[in-house]
């Protein structure tokens, strides 16, 4: 069982690198067919089907779907330990299926769990409440599994971007932005850029973004829009600037993105565009 894991995270780890659409660490998405985008899902089961159902990627060749933030959150085993490992595995198994379609791009706590940093949830640390259902699941065997997540998460892009939107987990924070490389999309990533004050960490922790660096983004990647998860938006989503929308989809009132990438967007076409989960069957 635990080999059998670790190949699937190995063979997921080579539909990231070889996904046809994949420009180092960018998706450039087609111009046309139909996009559907998330916010964080953060191990939420129902959610996450929801998702799927929704893009039903089987039966519609021209859909594309980007998810973010998989790990930490969820159900939990009778310790307390986080079980979202298994949604990642699930995903996994949907990125390898439709590998040139489903995308995942990478966020904090992916760079968290990269570099065995501490990250909170709810008051609660969640890669070591993960570690502990890790270790009661595959025992012995746990530090190999958790090496092969690792690795994968390694292997996620970090943007995606079509008719001059821009999806990412976040961008980095006003006071940093000196600090951060935008050599970090077409560069290989390396470990120490996943760590403070690396490019990889400062694009998915920052919050706050003032219009300033909105706009000194938007000209540094030659984009109108920003789509991005990470900020808790407890109505699942939120206009946070004249140029940025935030989805959120880990909670009750999640809410996901429904586009026709033949069109081009305003921000007021996009907020159009919004679906309720609680919508979906």
């Amino acid at each position: 069982m635990p080999q059998k894991i670790i190949d699937l995270l190995n063979e997921g780890m080579h539909a990231n690198n070889s996904d046809r659409f994949r420009k180092n660490n960018v998706i450039r998405l087609p111009k046309e067919g139909r996009l559907v985008l998330t916010g964080d899902i953060h191990g939420h089961p129902r959610n996450l089907e929801r998702i799927m159902n929704f893009a039903d990627l089987s039966n519609n060749p021209d859909t594309h779907l980007i998810l973010q933030e998989i790990l930490h959150g969820g159900p939990e085993d009778d310790q307390g330990g986080c079980l979202s490992y298994k949604m990642l595995f699930d995903v996994v198994r949907y990125k390898i299926r439709f590998q040139d379609r489903l995308h995942i791009l990478m966020g904090n706590h992916d760079t968290a769990i990269i570099n065995n940093s501490k990250v909170l949830k709810n008051g609660k640390e969640m890669n070591r409440a993960m570690k502990l259902a890790l270790e009661h699941e595959f025992q012995n065997q746990t530090n190999d599994i958790e090496l092969a997540i690792k690795q994968f998460l390694f292997s996620q892009p970090l943007a995606a971007e079509f008719n001059r939107i821009w999806m990412s987990h976040s961008l980095p924070s006003d006071h940093l932005l000196d600090k951060f490389d935008s050599k970090i999309t077409e560069r290989q990533i390396k470990v120490n850029d996943v760590v403070r004050p690396g490019s990889v960490y400062l694009l998915t922790w920052g919050r706050k973004h003032s219009q300033q660096l909105l706009d000194k983004m938007a000209e540094m990647f030659d984009v109108d829009l920003f789509i991005l998860g990470h900020q808790t938006q407890k109505e699942g989503w939120a206009q946070l600037g004249e140029n940025l929308i935030i989805l959120a989809s880990e909670h009750n009132h999640g809410c996901i993105m429904d586009l026709d990438m033949r069109k081009s967007y305003t921000i007021d076409s996009l907020k159009e565009c919004i679906i309720q989960l609680s919508s979906i069957c």
